[in-house]
C-alpha cells in the first residue's frame, strides 16, 4: 500500500514537470526572450522569497494546519530590520532580531490553535491582520531605506555563479525534504494531518508536532522578508501583501492536499516554478497586469478543483 501511495506522489510529480515543460514551449514559441537562461534565472531569483514559504507551508498542510500569516511576517521583518539598521543597530544583529520576532509570531500562532482551540485559519487570518497594522503603523506606510553591501548579498550575491536567493530557497526544499521523508518527525507530520484522533491515540504530541511546524513558518516568512528587504535595498510595507495566496496555491498546484496527509515537496517546487513562470510570460508577452491578477485567481481555483478531485479519487 506504502508503495502504491509513493508512485501516485511521483506520477503527480512527473505530471506537473511534463505540464511545465509544454507551458515553457509555449512561451518560447510566442517570445524570442523567454528561452534564455538569464531569464530562467530571474524567474527563479524573484520566486524564491514564495519557494520559502511554500517549502514550510507544505508540511504545514500536510499536518492538517495552514498559516495565512506567513506574508504578513515577511513584512514585518523587512520592517523591522530597516528601523533597527536606521535606529543604529548594526544590520546582522537587526537580522536576527527579525527572525527572532518570526519565530514568536509562529509560536503564539501555535499557542492559539493548540492551547486555546482557536482554528487555524481563523487564528493565523488574525495574526495577519495585527502583523500588517503593527509593520504599518512602525513605517507610517512609508518605505525605509536599507542600503547596505553586506546586507544586500542576500538577495543580489551568488555563490558559484548561482544566484543566492535561488540558493537560499533550495536549501529549504532540501532540508525539508529530508525532515519530511528521512526522520520520525516528518512521519508524524503526516500522521497528525491524516487522522489527528488517531495519531493522539497513538502517542503522537499533537501539539508538539503543530508547534515546532509554525514555529519554523514564522522563520519562514521572517527569511522572506529579510530575503525581499535585500534585493529591494529597503523594506516596504506594502510589497509581500497578497503573498500569501501565491504560496498556498504553489503548495495545492504541486499535489498537498487541503484536507492533510498528504503532499509532496518536490511538487511544491514544481507549483512555485510554474506560477513564476506563467507570471514571467505574461510580462514578457505584454499581457496587462489586470489580466495577470485574473490567470493567478483561476489558477488558484484549478489548483483547489484539482486537489477535490484528487480526494475523490483516494477515496474510491
Amino acid at each position: 500500500m506504502e508503495k502504491k501511495k509513493s508512485r501516485i506522489k511521483w506520477s503527480a510529480v512527473l505530471g506537473l514537470l511534463i505540464f511545465y515543460v509544454v507551458l515553457c514551449a509555449v512561451f518560447s514559441i510566442l517570445s524570442p526572450f523567454f528561452l534564455t537562461l538569464k531569464n530562467f534565472s530571474n524567474i527563479a531569483s524573484n520566486m524564491a522569497y514564495i519557494g520559502i514559504m511554500a517549502a514550510v507551508q507544505t508540511p504545514l498542510l500536510i499536518g492538517g494546519v495552514m498559516d495565512l500569516s506567513m506574508g504578513a511576517s515577511a513584512q514585518l521583518a523587512g520592517v523591522l530590520v530597516g528601523i533597527l539598521y536606521m535606529g543604529g543597530w548594526n544590520i546582522w544583529l537587526a537580522t536576527l532580531f527579525a527572525l527572532g520576532i518570526g519565530l514568536v509570531v509562529g509560536f503564539l500562532n501555535a499557542m492559539s490553535v493548540t492551547r486555546i482551540g482557536i482554528n487555524a485559519f481563523i487564528a493565523t487570518l488574525g495574526m495577519l491582520n495585527v502583523i500588517e497594522g503593527i509593520a504599518l503603523v512602525l513605517t507610517g506606510g512609508l518605505t525605509v531605506s536599507i542600503l547596505v553591501p553586506q546586507f544586500q548579498f542576500i538577495g543580489m550575491g551568488s555563490i558559484l555563479g548561482i544566484p543566492f536567493p535561488i540558493v537560499l530557497m533550495l536549501s529549504f526544499f532540501v532540508v525539508f525534504y529530508i525532515l519530511l521523508t528521512f526522520t520520525p518527525f516528518g512521519r508524524t507530520v503526516y500522521a497528525v494531518g491524516g487522522n489527528p484522533v488517531a495519531s493522539k491515540l497513538c502517542g503522537i504530541n499533537n501539539t508538539r508536532v503543530l508547534t515546532v511546524l509554525f514555529v519554523l513558518s514564522g522563520i519562514a516568512g521572517a527569511t522572506s522578508g529579510i530575503l525581499v528587504a535585500s534585493m529591494l535595498g529597503a523594506a516596504a510595507p506594502a510589497a509581500l501583501s497578497g503573498t500569501i495566496l501565491t504560496v498556498i496555491a504553489s503548495v495545492i498546484l504541486g499535489g498537498t492536499s487541503l484536507s492533510g496527509g498528504s503532499g509532496n515537496i518536490w511538487g511544491t517546487l514544481l507549483g512555485v516554478l510554474i506560477l513564476g513562470t506563467l507570471t514571467n510570460g505574461l510580462v514578457i508577452l505584454n499581457v496587462s497586469s489586470f489580466w495577470q491578477e485574473v490567470t493567478q485567481g483561476l489558477v488558484l481555483l484549478a489548483a483547489v478543483g484539482i486537489d477535490q478531485i484528487r480526494q475523490r479519487r483516494e477515496q474510491r
